[in-house]
């Protein structure tokens, strides 16, 4: 076969090829580094509808909590008997509660101690669990005994009635800080836990292994490669809990012995909304949906994640 020949059907084996002797290959390569766990994550959260709709009930939430004076100019704690009951009209458009106030805008300033409770002990939680965790992960040993049956001394004891226990204490000193602080003190096991696993699991890697050989220090190799290829699990969990933290100071708030009174909260509106519940049910419906709508979207949330995050469901 001479240098030139083409055999019918290979036509398309050279139409590529330029004088220099590259073919196509060459012209397709990618250079571009393959794309980190992260990387990966966020183009298949950008790809799912039920990512976006979480996303925009996250931040109606959040702009509520953050910029209320946005959706309303009326007081939550301005209550006027006169009006007690009364139905909507254009400037209440949910009407108002027993007591006179306008349930729009308790429904809208309510979502500023909400959520501000349920970040901040996700906050506290994640930190205390993630220090315990790491430091039982990696050091293993006695270490990760002890650490362990402590964690396993909290994780027994049940949550919501460990707080509406300590919560008594406080009864006449309650506060925002005081509702986190007691919740985050039950909420760390599950999260040092998580972390505990990844840990362990990050520390038998090869890369572990190779910065040991390069004369790493333990605690740069625990910061630098262990504790970063082990915090998508915390992320999911941490975007779980921070939704059943808001269920929680709702739930103590529905009691009588979360929040005080002075604190407009999702929580307490329901508790007030059952006296009038069948006479007006649209006072209790309005907060419990807010409130129902929010944990929702962080729910939504943490699925997603959980399936950006993992390999298998990518696959």
């Amino acid at each position: 076969m001479s240098k030139g020949t083409i055999y019918p059907g290979q036509e398309h084996a050279f139409s590529d090829v330029d004088e220099t002797g590259l073919g196509a290959v060459d012209a397709v390569a990618d250079d571009r580094p393959p794309a980190s766990l992260f990387g990966e994550a966020w183009r298949q959260l950008r790809r799912r509808p039920v990512f976006w709709i979480s996303a925009l009930l996250i931040l109606l939430a959040v702009l509520m909590a953050l910029f209320p004076w946005l959706f309303t100019s009326a007081d939550p704690r301005y209550c006027v008997l006169q009006y007690s009951l009364d139905p909507p009209d254009a400037a209440h458009p949910f009407g108002f509660d027993k007591q006179g106030c306008d349930i729009y805008a308790r429904t809208i300033y309510g979502a500023r101690a909400s959520v501000a409770v349920g970040v901040l002990t996700m906050l506290i939680s994640v930190a205390i669990g993630t220090v315990i965790g790491s430091i039982a992960g990696y050091r293993g040993g006695w270490a990760d005994s002890l650490l362990s049956r402590v964690t396993d001394v909290f994780f027994a004891i049940p949550f919501v009635l460990a707080a509406i226990v300590i919560m008594q204490i406080f009864k006449e000193s309650r506060t925002i800080w005081t509702v986190v602080i007691v919740i985050s003190l039950f909420g760390w096991p599950q999260v040092a836990r998580i972390c505990r696993s990844a840990v362990i699991k990050a520390k038998q890697e090869e890369y572990v292994t190779a910065a040991r050989a390069l004369g790493s220090g333990g605690w740069a190799i625990m910061l630098r490669h262990v504790l970063p290829n082990a915090a998508a699990p915390i992320i999911v969990y941490a975007t779980v809990a921070l939704g059943s933290y808001i269920v929680t100071e709702a739930t103590l708030s529905f009691l009588g012995i979360g929040l005080p009174p002075t604190i407009v909260s999702w929580g307490a509106d329901i508790s007030s909304a059952r006296a009038v519940l069948r006479q007006a049910p649209q006072v209790l419906f309005y907060p419990a949906g807010a409130l129902a709508m929010t944990v929702l979207g962080f729910i939504m949330m943490g699925d997603v994640v959980r399936d950006a995050f993992d390999p298998k469901a990518r696959k």
